[in-house]
C-alpha cells in the first residue's frame, strides 16, 4: 500500500517502510532516509553528558546520571524536541563487575565494538592537549522514536592511528584512571564536542551541560565569539546533580596550564581563583541553572550562593521502564499512554485482579532470572524488597541490617526476602566494603532470611528489579540524594517506594498512599543522632506493622496502593514531563 509520509509528504510503500507504534496511540509510515534528513536539518539543542545510557549492550554509562541522559534522549525523540546528544564512546565501558563468594568486587573491562551499533562519520577534528594535537573522530547513533522523532547521538573517539598511544586511550574508560586522565577526557568532551558539531554542520542554539564534566565547552564557545563571555553564556544551560562541593571536579592550575590551551587569567575569572572548578565554570558561563528536584534546588541555592538555581525534577522514560506485562495492560486500557503518560492517572479503571496478575508475572520473571544467575530459588509468595544503586557510603545499603535481631523477629512473623545490586567505583574502597558487608549479613541470616546480591548491575537488570520486587527501598543520607530515579521506575510497575525523604521522594511521597517515608523530612531540624533513631524506628515499625500486614492480609488494599503508585507518581515523574519543562523553560 502506498501512503503519504507524514514528515516529507512523499509517497511511501508501507510494505518496506512500516513503523508501528501501538503504545504511542498512532501508526506511522515514513521513508526513513527522508525522515532522517528532515530531522538533521535546522537548529537544535546540543545535550552534553559524560555518560549516556542507550542500552545495556552499549556500556557508555555508570549509573543514574547516564541513564537519565538516555531517558532525555528517548523522550526528546518521542516529543520531537530538536536535540543532538554528545558523549564519549568509552570503548571499555565503566566496569564489568564480578563478585567473589565472600563479596569482593573484581573489576573487568566492559569492552564493546561501536561498529556493531552505529556508523563512523567521515569528519575528524583536533584539540590541543599538553601541547600536541589530539585527533577525534565520531560515531553516529540515531535514536528513532516509534512516533517519528529522531535524536542523533554523537560519540567521540580518540582511538585513531594518528594519535600517540596514551591519547588513543582517552576515550577508553568511563571515569577511568586519575585526575589528569579525567581532565583530558573533559577537554575532548567539551572542546572537542563543540568542534565536532561545527564540523558536522549542526546549527546549535543552546548547549545543555548535564553536570559540570562538559563545562569546558564554554571555552570553545568563547573562542568562537571573540572571547565574549556574555554571548557564549547566553547559549548555555547547566544542570547540576551534585549536592556537595567535595564531589565537584576541580583541577590545579599547574595541571590545567600544562594540558589546556586557553588564557589562564580568563579561566580564573570564571572557574575559580585557586583551582579550576568545572561546576563554578558552568555556573558562571550559563544563564540558566537548575537542580534536579525541589529539595535539591533549595540545597543548591544555599551551596551556590548568589546564583539563581531553578528546579526541574528528573524523570524516567515511560515505555523503557515499564515491564512487558504492564505495557500490555496499559495498552488495553489507556491507548497512547507511552507518549502521553498523563493518561496513567486513569489507572483506576483497570480491575485490581489484572494489576495484580501483571505484577505476579513480572515477579515470576525476576525470580526466574535470579535463579538462573545465582542458583537461588526465591519464594514468589514472600514479600520481596529491592535495593539497587551505586555502591557507595551515602546510599547506606546496609541500613536495614542495623538491628539483626529485630529483622529476624519481623521475618518470623511476616517473611521477607531481600535483593541487592550495584557497582562500586574502582577507587571507592568504602563502596566495595559495603558489598562485602552485605555478603556477610547474607551469611549470618542464612536459613532465616534470603539475601541475594546480583552482580553487574545494568539497565536490563534495573528494569527487571524495579518491576519484579514488591517494595523498593531507598535509604540515602540526606541531602546527598540530589534526585534519584530508580523509585520512579518502580512506580511505573505498581511497585511502592519505602524511602528516606530526600531527592524526588520529598515531592512524590504521600504517606500510606503512594508509599512510605523513612525518617524526618528535610525541613525538620534534628541532630544526626535523632535522625538515625527515627530512621531505624520508621524502617522497622512501618515494615512490621504497616507494610507487611497490608501485603499478606489485604490484597485489595495493596493493589489499590499499587494503582496509586502508577496514577499519582508515574503519570508525573517521567522524562516526558521533564523534557517538556526543559524545552519551555530552559531552551526557548
Amino acid at each position: 500500500m502506498i501512503v503519504k509520509d507524514p514528515i516529507s509528504g512523499s509517497p511511501v510503500d508501507t510494505e518496506t517502510a512500516e513503523y508501528r507504534a501501538d503504545a504511542w496511540g498512532k501508526t506511522y509510515y515514513f521513508d526513513s532516509e527522508i525522515h532522517r534528513r528532515r530531522f538533521l536539518e535546522g537548529s537544535r539543542v546540543a545535550y552534553f553528558s559524560m555518560e549516556i545510557g542507550l542500552s545495556s549492550d552499549i556500556p557508555t554509562y555508570s549509573g543514574g546520571l547516564g541513564v537519565l541522559a538516555g531517558d532525555a534522549v528517548r523522550s526528546s525523540a518521542d516529543l520531537r524536541i530538536p536535540l543532538v546528544a554528545v558523549t564519549l564512546v568509552s570503548r571499555k565501558g565503566y566496569l564489568r563487575q564480578k563478585i567473589t563468594g565472600d563479596g569482593v568486587q573484581q573489576e573487568l573491562p566492559d569492552e564493546w565494538n561501536p561498529a556493531q551499533y552505529m556508523r563512523l562519520l567521515p569528519r575528524t577534528v583536533t584539540v590541543r592537549i599538553e601541547g600536541r594535537d589530539v585527533h577525534i573522530r565520531a560515531w553516529f547513533h540515531d535514536h528513532e522514536s516509534p512516533v517519528g522523532g529522531l535524536v542523533p547521538v554523537i560519540l567521540l573517539d580518540t582511538d585513531m592511528e594518528e594519535n600517540a598511544p596514551d591519547d588513543r586511550q582517552i576515550t577508553s574508560y568511563l571515569y577511568g584512571s586519575d585526575s589528569a586522565y579525567r581532565l583530558r577526557q573533559e577537554i575532548v568532551l567539551g572542546i572537542g564536542g563543540v568542534k565536532m558539531l561545527k564540523a558536522l554542520n549542526f546549527r546549535v542554539e543552546r548547549y545543555h551541560m548535564n553536570e559540570g564534566h562538559s563545562s569546558l565547552l564554554t571555552l570553545e564557545l568563547m573562542r568562537m565569539n571573540g572571547y565574549d563571555a556574555d554571548t557564549a553564556g547566553d547559549m548555555c544551560v547547566f544542570t547540576t546533580h551534585t549536592p556537595v562541593a567535595a564531589a565537584m571536579d576541580t583541577f590545579s592550575y599547574d595541571d590545567v596550564e600544562k594540558a589546556l590551551d586557553f588564557p589562564i587569567d580568563t579561566l580564573k575569572k570564571y572557574g575559580g581563583e585557586d583551582r579550576l572548578n568545572l561546576t563554578l565554570l558552568a555556573l558562571n558561563m550559563s544563564k540558566y541553572h537548575n537542580g534536579v528536584a525541589k529539595a535539591h534546588q533549595e540545597y543548591s541555592q544555599k551551596l551556590f550562593h548568589g546564583y539563581h538555581i531553578r528546579e526541574i525534577t528528573n524523570g524516567v522514560h515511560p515505555f523503557t521502564w515499564t515491564s512487558p506485562e504492564f505495557q500490555r495492560l496499559f495498552d488495553r486500557y489507556m491507548h497512547g499512554w507511552a507518549n502521553e503518560p498523563e493518561l496513567l492517572v486513569r489507572v483506576g479503571k483497570i480491575p485490581n485482579e489484572e494489576i495484580w496478575d501483571a505484577h505476579v508475572k513480572a515477579k515470576a520473571a525476576l525470580i526466574d532470572d535470579v535463579h538462573e544467575s545465582t542458583g537461588v530459588t526465591l519464594d514468589p509468595e514472600v514479600l520481596t524488597i529491592g535495593f539497587a544503586r551505586r555502591a557507595t557510603g551515602y546510599k547506606r545499603a546496609t541500613l536495614i541490617f542495623s538491628d539483626l535481631d529485630r529483622l529476624k523477629e519481623i521475618n518470623r512473623k511476616w517473611p521477607i526476602q531481600l535483593l541487592f545490586s550495584g557497582k562500586a567505583h574502582p577507587h571507592d574502597e568504602g563502596g566495595k566494603q559495603l558489598i562485602k558487608d552485605i555478603y556477610a549479613f547474607r551469611d549470618r541470616l542464612k536459613g532465616e532470611i534470603e539475601v541475594v546480591y546480583l552482580e553487574n548491575y545494568s539497565m536490563d537488570l534495573a528494569g527487571k528489579l524495579t518491576s519484579g520486587v514488591d517494595v523498593w527501598l531507598n535509604t540515602p543520607l540526606p541531602p546527598m540524594e540530589a534526585s534519584g530515579t530508580s523509585g520512579m521506575k518502580a512506580a511505573f510497575n505498581g511497585v511502592m517506594n519505602f524511602s528516606v525523604l530526600d531527592g524526588w521522594w520529598v515531592e512524590g511521597c504521600v504517606e500510606g498512599v503512594t508509599g512510605w517515608a523513612i525518617g524526618p523530612g528535610p525541613d525538620e531540624p534534628v541532630t544526626e543522632e535523632r535522625r538515625r533513631a527515627q530512621e531505624l524506628r520508621d524502617l522497622y515499625n512501618k515494615l512490621e506493622y504497616v507494610i507487611l500486614p497490608l501485603y499478606y492480609s489485604m490484597e485489595d488494599e495493596w493493589t489499590h496502593r499499587m494503582k496509586n503508585a502508577i496514577g499519582l507518581i508515574a503519570y508525573y515523574f517521567n522524562s516526558h514531563v521533564m523534557m517538556r519543562r526543559y524545552a519551555s523553560e530552559a531552551y526557548l
